[in-house]
C-alpha cells in the first residue's frame, strides 16, 4: 500500500514538473527564494507594529522569528527521521524531471511548504479580525510551495504535509501567544 502511494506521488510530481517551460523558469527561480519575499515579511511586521504597538508588538514579533526558528529545525528533524532522497536525486525519476536547482538535503518534509504555512496562519489569525485583505495572504504558500514541484526539488506528499505540519504549528503557536500576550500585558 505505501510503495503504491509512493509512486503515485512520483507520478505525479512527474506530470506537475513536466507542465514547465523555459519562459516561466525564472519566474518560478525567483518564487522560491525566501528573500524575494521580503516584502511581505515587512508588511507584516509593520502590521504588527501598528495593531499592537511597541511592547506587544515587539513581544508578537520576537514571537514570530522563535516560531520561524522551529518550523525550519522542526523540518529538519522530521527530514532526518525519514530521509527521503529529494526527486532531482532520486535516480528512479531525475532523469526525467526538469530541475533547475539542486539542493542535496532530504525532501520529506518541505521546508517551504510548513514554514510559509505556519507563517501564513499565524499572520492570518492575527489579523483576521482587523484586515479583510489579510486571506490573500495563502498566495504566498501556494505559490512558494509550488515552486518546489516546478523546480523538481519536492514530491507533492512532501509539499501536502508540510503545508499540514505548518497549519496546526500555526494555529497552536497563535493560541499560544495569544494566551502569553493575555498574561503578560494584563498582568
Amino acid at each position: 500500500m505505501f510503495d503504491i502511494l509512493i509512486e503515485k506521488d512520483k507520478q505525479f510530481l512527474i506530470y506537475l514538473n513536466s507542465l514547465g517551460s523555459e519562459q516561466w523558469d525564472p519566474f518560478w527561480l525567483f518564487i522560491t527564494n525566501q528573500f524575494n519575499w521580503a516584502p511581505l515579511f515587512l508588511l507584516i511586521i509593520f502590521l504588527i507594529f501598528k495593531k499592537y504597538g511597541w511592547k506587544k508588538g515587539g513581544f508578537i514579533f520576537l514571537f514570530v522569528i522563535l516560531l520561524v526558528a522551529f518550523s525550519d529545525q522542526f523540518t529538519n528533524m522530521i527530514r532526518g527521521i525519514f530521509e527521503r532522497l529529494r526527486p532531482n536525486n532520486d535516480t528512479s525519476i531525475n532523469e526525467v524531471l526538469r530541475t533547475l536547482i539542486t539542493p542535496q538535503s532530504y525532501s520529506f518534509t518541505s521546508g517551504h511548504a510548513t514554514t510559509s504555512m505556519v507563517f501564513s496562519v499565524f499572520s492570518y489569525l492575527l489579523f483576521k479580525d482587523s484586515y479583510k485583505y489579510i486571506k490573500f495572504i495563502f498566495i504566498f504558500p501556494i505559490f512558494f510551495a509550488y515552486s518546489r514541484l516546478y523546480l523538481g526539488v519536492h514530491f507533492p506528499f512532501d509539499i501536502l504535509t508540510g503545508a499540514a505540519i505548518g497549519s496546526i504549528i500555526g494555529f497552536s503557536a497563535f493560541r499560544l501567544q495569544r494566551f502569553l500576550v493575555k498574561k503578560i500585558f494584563t498582568a
